[in-house]
């Protein structure tokens, strides 16, 4: 079985199942195990003097470790290779999240907020309705990316050891990669490596939201929007969902106490949205997937 027949699998299961309650309960997930790695690392070595090189080093050390891990793995043959794919994988794990954030909000604004949080780190306190909806919508954009889209492009790239060396880089990025005293210096080589290795899905992500969005002639004004964003690779994903449900996403949000006066995207659509907005973008999630499904499903084909 080629690589693109085991993702394609591995697309479905993971479409169909998530990550069942009952299994994670009772085992640790991998993304946890990984957490875990980063965390023991970043005490043994963010000490003293030199810490990006001290970083650097911590990164090395667990992408060595995962791409010997996934060589390893391959070796039990298409089965477990599908199992393993789709548990890292992150398709309707991700679609139940930004669901429940339209689900909170039908019920009252403060169950819209509690729900958002569960998936945003800003702050959601002050929130109103239209923002609770945006951080939804954008999150949702940017995981798809980051938890569908990259991985799957890694694997497809280099099997199980591309996989798990994206996985175990996003994870130190999620865990070490913020501009604190802390981890300013240490977690720099892993913001960057994660940066590298989401350009380009970053960029797929937002063509797949585009396709069945019927937006690729508007590609520029995505670009532009793109652009603006704080990160080298969200934006795109944001960008893309913005125009292709029709609102206008990003802008001011609070982090810790303090108010950010970020740029709009799409900033001449709606900006006064709520679950129904949500609905759609949860629908292009669904389509960027199924684009992505069957571009597998025509790899494993002719190869």
């Amino acid at each position: 079985m080629n690589t693109a027949a085991i993702l394609c699998l591995a697309l479905l299961l993971d479409g169909a199942l998530g990550e069942p309650r009952w299994l994670w309960s009772r085992l640790p997930h991998p993304a946890v195990l990984m957490g875990r790695a980063v965390q023991r690392l970043e005490r043994g070595l963010n000490t003293g003097s030199a810490r990006i090189a001290r970083g650097a080093l911590a990164l090395a050390v667990l992408v060595v470790a995962a791409g010997a891990l996934g060589a390893v793995l391959s070796a039990f043959g298409p089965l477990v290779e599908v199992l393993l794919v789709a548990i890292l994988l992150a398709q309707k794990s991700l679609v139940d999240h930004v669901r429940a954030v339209a689900e909170g909000l039908r019920m009252s604004l403060p169950a819209g907020r509690r729900a958002v949080a569960m998936i945003v780190s800003r702050d959601t306190a002050a929130m109103d309705a239209p923002a609770v909806a945006r951080s939804a919508i954008e999150s949702g954009a940017e995981n798809l990316s980051d938890g569908v889209i990259a991985p799957a492009f890694w694997f497809l790239v280099g099997g199980l050891p591309g996989i798990l060396i994206y996985k175990i880089v996003n994870t130190a990025d999620s865990t070490i990669g913020y501009r604190t005293p802390r981890y300013e210096e240490f977690g720099k080589a892993a913001a960057r490596a994660d940066d590298v290795l989401n350009w380009i899905p970053a960029r797929l992500t937002a063509l797949l939201i585009a396709l069945p969005g019927g937006i690729t002639g508007g590609w520029r004004d995505v670009a532009a929007d793109a652009r603006l964003h704080r990160s080298p690779n969200a934006g795109w994903p944001e960008a893309a969902m913005a125009r292709a449900i029709s609102v206008a996403l990003a802008g001011p949000r609070a982090y810790d106490g303090r108010m950010r006066d970020l740029a709009w995207v799409n900033g001449s659509a709606d900006r006064n949205i709520g679950p129904p907005a949500i609905d759609a973008a949860i629908a292009r999630l669904w389509r960027a997937w199924g684009v992505l499904l069957a571009a597998c499903a025509l790899l494993a084909l002719i190869d």
